[in-house]
């Protein structure tokens, strides 16, 4: 279902990174607010749409020395081949403590306004292992490998590869989705820095002007199939200091383009001065 790509968007720290080099930059990360237009893009087959558009909202805060918060929303409507149409609404919320040390998470997802999906829970780290615990579930404590990062820890570490000329990170992400039970498979594929100039208003700031980005695509396999065929594709455009442009959500029978249409930067952390509080 389409549903379960959403929480995908939310923004991909990792909390160091042993560099090879003797000099590594660490990317600071923008708190901001941004709106994306959704729109049909491509679709094939029967269970493609005729019809798709909605609204992606966004918002990212925090600082490596407070612990990350991000909010995401995303209302989709799709006409199917045969039948009404349908309205897909689903809320996101995470907060990611410094250094991944842990991870709280809420979500619901509802369908024509009958919620059909809810995750509650959060995951603490224990003897070098991290240990899930699902609000209102008979589960007993999942164990998550301690090789496993959160979502913006991913972020990160797609910037850092980024930065060094890298272009290849295959890394195991979690972030709550499908039923918050284990983690994913991911393999992000980093181009070369883009050169030609934004064409959204949103980003027509003098900042922006000057910064580096580049295309990444973030391929999302089952962690137990591993058939070599990606459940989703997410492409984007990522600025060095974690906004995303031209987003493209692959969902396999059809594609919808997100074109960012509202950007608010907020003023950052200064973790230094944190530190003496």
């Amino acid at each position: 279902m389409a549903h379960q790509f959403l929480l995908r968007l939310s923004v991909i720290s990792l909390s160091f990174i042993c560099c090879l080099e003797a000099k590594c930059d660490i990317p600071t990360l923008a708190p901001h607010r941004a709106v994306y237009r959704l729109s049909l893009s491509a679709g094939a087959g029967l269970k493609a749409p005729l019809q798709a558009h909605g609204r992606i909202f966004f918002e990212f805060s925090g600082s490596e020395c407070e612990g990350y918060v991000q909010n995401f929303r995303q209302v989709t409507e799709i006409l199917p081949f045969e039948g009404a149409a349908k309205l897909s609404d689903t809320r996101t919320a995470f907060f990611e403590e410094s250094y991944g040390r842990g991870y709280r998470f809420k979500s619901e997802t509802k369908i024509d306004y009958q919620s059909i999906e809810k995750l509650d829970g959060f995951v603490e780290k224990r003897d070098n292992n991290f240990l899930i615990h699902l609000k209102n579930s008979k589960q007993p404590e999942i164990i998550l490998d301690r090789s496993v990062i959160f979502p913006t820890e991913h972020l990160r570490r797609i910037l850092q590869w980024a930065m060094r000329g890298e272009t290849l990170l295959e890394a195991m992400v979690y972030d709550g989705n499908g039923q918050g039970d284990k983690a994913t498979h991911t393999l992000s594929v980093i181009g070369k820095v883009i050169t030609t100039p934004s064409t959204e208003k949103s980003v027509q700031i003098q900042a922006f002007k000057t910064m580096n980005r580049w295309p990444v695509t973030i391929s999302y396999f089952d962690s137990i199939k591993r058939d070599g065929q990606p459940i989703y594709v997410l492409s984007l455009e990522l600025y060095e200091n974690g906004v995303s442009r031209a987003l493209r959500l692959d969902y396999g029978d059809f594609v919808l383009s997100g074109e960012l249409i509202e950007l608010l930067i907020q003023p950052e952390v200064n973790c230094k001065a944190h530190i003496y509080r």
